[in-house]
């Protein structure tokens, strides 16, 4: 039991890191004047991005044995799963609920420029990544190419989305920084402070995190592959997707999307790449499964996307169904360590 509650310790610590480093990255592009769209889609989507970021390193870097590949890989693989599905899902739940205080009801009617070229980046990069797990070790020049091709994808896109001017509904206040809450503007010496403290926290706390879960895998079990694959992105993930259910409750449909579809492309390219780099990327059948339920809910949403221009509250749902499949899948052993 202990070592249940040293993961949730770690978690906690993980994610209020992220909290840290977001409000500190959001007042350093205020303080050096950087555009809002530099801001919000490249320093807070890879604040928001870190602990899913540090985890699988630290499991591949750090943990000893074949455990830390397994926990490093399906960290990797089940934070696009979780957004594709659960989170979606919880999005379709919010429109649901407040779709009489929306004017468009269960129309979700969001920048579809931005969402369209967020999903379809998405399908041909995460494809990309899944596609060089299947390449024999003999060929990792191959792998090593894909990865490579998966950065700059993401650079360019990055590149694209800040000289592309985004249709945002509305522009958000940035909260108090914690670390100078009596100042309109804090000296940058002090928000400097606070994103470093952030980055301790959520190194510390993947740290300790990895080293429990390796623990609780052995305890009970179960193979630490579906442990991670299941536990880490909705303990990360989750929680800050959240901030889309209030902006559908506010009708800023763009913001309640954009916000995961985001964090969808980078979780597809630059995180991928780097298992990639650090590992021998040899994905096995359960990996091939879940990114194919990950890639199926991806797919949905796009064709009613360029058939529709905009996605309705059902099809947020449906995305839940895969997400169902996907538990049976674990549960009935199908997908396996």
């Amino acid at each position: 039991m202990s070592d249940i509650a040293i993961l949730v310790i770690s978690l906690g610590i993980i994610l209020l890191g992220a909290e840290l480093f977001v409000n500190g990255v959001e007042w350093l592009g205020k303080i050096f004047d950087l555009s809002e769209g530099a801001v919000g889609s490249v320093l807070a989507a890879v604040g928001t991005a870190l602990p899913e970021t540090i985890i699988p390193i630290i499991a591949i870097v750090f943990a000893r044995g074949p455990q830390g590949s397994e926990i490093g890989i399906g960290a990797i693989l089940g934070a696009p799963l979780m957004l594709s599905t659960l989170a979606m899902f919880v999005t379709g739940m919010a429109v649901i609920i407040f779709r009489k205080r929306r004017r468009t009801g269960i129309k979700v009617i969001a920048d579809y420029s931005s969402m369209s070229r967020d999903l379809s980046f998405f399908m041909i990069v995460f494809t990309a990544a899944v596609l060089a797990g299947a390449i024999p070790p003999e060929f990792r020049g191959w792998q090593i190419l894909i990865g490579a091709f998966m950065v700059v994808s993401y650079i360019w896109y990055v590149y694209t989305m800040l000289t592309e001017e985004r249709d945002l509904e509305s522009e958000s206040e940035i909260p108090p920084c914690y670390f100078a809450r009596h100042h309109e503007t804090p000296p940058a010496i002090r928000v400097g402070l606070q994103v470093l403290l952030a980055l301790f926290c959520i190194i510390m706390g993947a740290n300790l995190f990895v080293h429990s879960i390796e623990i609780v895998a052995l305890t009970y079990g179960v193979p630490a592959f579906v442990l991670a694959l299941i536990i880490t992105p909705i303990a990360t993930e989750l929680p800050e997707k959240f901030n889309s259910v209030i902006w559908i409750s506010r009708e800023k449909d763009t913001l309640a999307l954009g916000n995961i579809t985001g964090a969808m492309v980078f979780q597809c390219s630059l995180i991928p790449a780097l298992g990639i780099f650090l590992t021998d990327w040899q994905l096995n059948s359960g990996a091939f499964i879940s990114a194919i339920i990950t890639l199926g809910a991806a797919a949905l949403l796009y064709v009613q996307l360029i058939n529709k221009k905009h996605i309705s509250a059902g099809m947020l749902l449906l995305c839940g169904v895969f997400y169902a499949v996907f538990l049976l899948a674990v549960f009935n052993g199908i997908i396996t360590g």
